[in-house]
């Protein structure tokens, strides 16, 4: 006899993480758990392949990228496919994430001689005895702990980093979509079959724990805000270096001169794309008085036809409907408006699309993460009120502009860590930026130079070239030695400017 199981709940018997489809209850595969020892293995075995890895060099290892690249390029729809079978996502927008994904590979590969090869570094006047050279090591062994709501393109964005520096990588999926995560991996096997330089291990909460704890050189988390402090706590003990990529609560601002058609078609994209279950995505939006009346009529009419079941998928985690519900009821409970769903908007597995008006900034809907197909529009005066409620809370991810004139300033006084203007979570998709928060939003990068550089040690080489005109690092200095060293630095920095 089968056991009841609630769908998109992860499930284990037999020592084996059964993953289930959060609308239909659907079987979407299992794979084994591991225990502290499988994952200290995991790592053991890592470490091995590393040195192997690391041994290719960037052309060795861009080729073995770009061939895996391919893989996931020609199986495309079949992982759009997985995404709708394990996460209940559009097979559409399961499609476009997996596209982004593959650009991330095709970037951290064409890109990581050009960012983290040996260089010569120009020396200064007080050394010039001794030529500079810079070189960016790989950590070794990398774990990442990746999330659900995008268990593709969101670990991948920490993957391919990693492996373009030539590190080997543990990783250890959401336990809501274990399966996703091991099609990863055995796609990365087929086009590099030699060592087990990518390897996935599966379970609940404490097999991140042991992750942290095996020994790892290095942690890149995605997920809330409150485990990322207990990742963060959990690598202290080693002093691990960790990247955190947490929540946020992203605030779009749409200025008197925006366009108000694409502002709002934005808005309900970043809002209720994925369900919302987006950590970069627009949970707020400030516009000014002379345009809110006709932008929230705008997104009313837009988000009025997306369709539960269709364009909005099912929300993942059956917790998160509870604390959607809370946040709609606390919001109209306060005196706000339900211009678009409201109180009846959660119907388990879904909700629909909801838009609130003249919600109190000190509302939960307002303040914390929803993780829901909601979006809250606040009238202000003009810009600098919006930045100023757009800034007033801990979080600092993502966010977006819409305007003209102004645009630009306004997004670079946006307290995060990344601003589209005239779009909305553009910048996710651009390989080129780095991409991470400020605040409760975690710290680190991971997409971009910045990036790549995340997953290497920077190692300085200083080779002498000649004698020291002042030897100054001796102790077989002279009065007359130590006299000429103090007349070069007042020479050199004494001036006002």
């Amino acid at each position: 006899m089968t056991a009841t199981r609630t769908p998109g709940l992860p499930a284990i018997e037999n020592g084996l993480l059964i993953s289930t489809n959060p609308a239909s209850g659907a079987e979407a595969g299992r794979v084994p758990v591991a225990d502290e020892a499988a994952v200290a293995e995991a790592v053991t075995v890592a470490r091995q392949a590393a040195a192997w890895w690391a041994g290719l060099g960037f052309d060795g290892r861009k080729a073995r990228l770009l061939r895996w690249r391919a893989v996931l390029a020609d199986r495309i729809e079949e992982l759009g496919e997985l995404a709708l079978l394990e996460g209940g996502k559009p097979v559409t927008d399961g499609v476009v994430e997996a596209a982004a994904a593959i650009e991330h590979i095709d970037w951290a590969a064409r890109n990581a001689r050009r960012v983290l090869g040996p260089r010569r570094v120009r020396s200064r006047a007080m050394v010039l005895e001794h030529s500079g050279h810079l070189e960016y090591q790989p950590y070794g062994v990398v774990g990442v702990i990746g999330p659900w709501n995008y268990p593709i393109l969101t670990p991948i964005g920490s993957i391919s980093g990693a492996l373009a520096a030539g590190n080997a990588v543990v990783f250890k999926p959401s336990e809501y979509t274990p399966i996703v995560g091991q099609w990863l991996v055995d796609t990365f096997a087929e086009a590099v079959p030699e060592h087990q330089v990518f390897q996935a291990v599966h379970g609940l909460g404490e097999v991140g724990g042991a992750l942290c704890r095996a020994g790892v050189d290095k942690i890149a988390f995605t997920g809330s805000t409150a485990t990322g402090k207990k990742v963060m706590a959990a690598c202290a003990e080693t002093l691990t270096p960790v990247i955190i990529e947490a929540g946020g609560k992203d605030a779009m601002i749409v200025d008197a001169d925006a366009d108000v058609a694409a502002a709002a078609e934005a808005a309900v994209w970043g809002g209720m794309t994925n369900a919302g279950q987006t950590c970069i995505g627009i949970e707020r939006v400030y516009a000014v008085a002379p345009v809110y009346d006709a932008f929230v009529a705008a997104v009313v009419d837009k988000a009025g036809k997306l369709r539960t079941g269709e364009e909005i998928g099912p929300i993942t985690m059956p917790k998160q409907l509870d604390i959607i519900k809370r946040h709609i009821d606390d919001a109209l409970d306060r005196g706000g408006e339900a211009v678009l769903g409201g109180r009846d908007s959660v119907q388990a597995p879904y909700v629909a699309p909801t838009v609130l008006v003249d919600v109190p900034e000190e509302s939960s809907a307002v303040r914390e993460e929803t993780f829901g197909p909601t979006l809250t529009i606040t009238k202000v005066a003009d810009a600098d009120e919006a930045v100023t409620k757009a800034n007033a809370l801990p979080y600092g991810l993502g966010g977006a502009v819409f305007g003209k004139a102004n645009a630009i300033r306004i997004a670079r006084r946006m307290r995060s860590g990344m601003v589209a203007v005239n779009s909305a979570l553009a910048f996710v998709g651009n390989a080129n930026l780095p991409f991470g928060g400020v605040g409760d939003s975690g710290f680190g990068r991971i997409h971009g130079d910045d990036g790549l550089r995340e997953f290497a040690r920077s190692k300085s080489v200083s080779v002498r070239r000649g004698p020291s005109l002042i030897p100054a690092m001796t102790f077989e200095r002279t009065p007359a030695q130590v006299r000429r060293l103090i007349k070069t630095v007042k020479m050199l920095y004494a001036r006002k400017r």
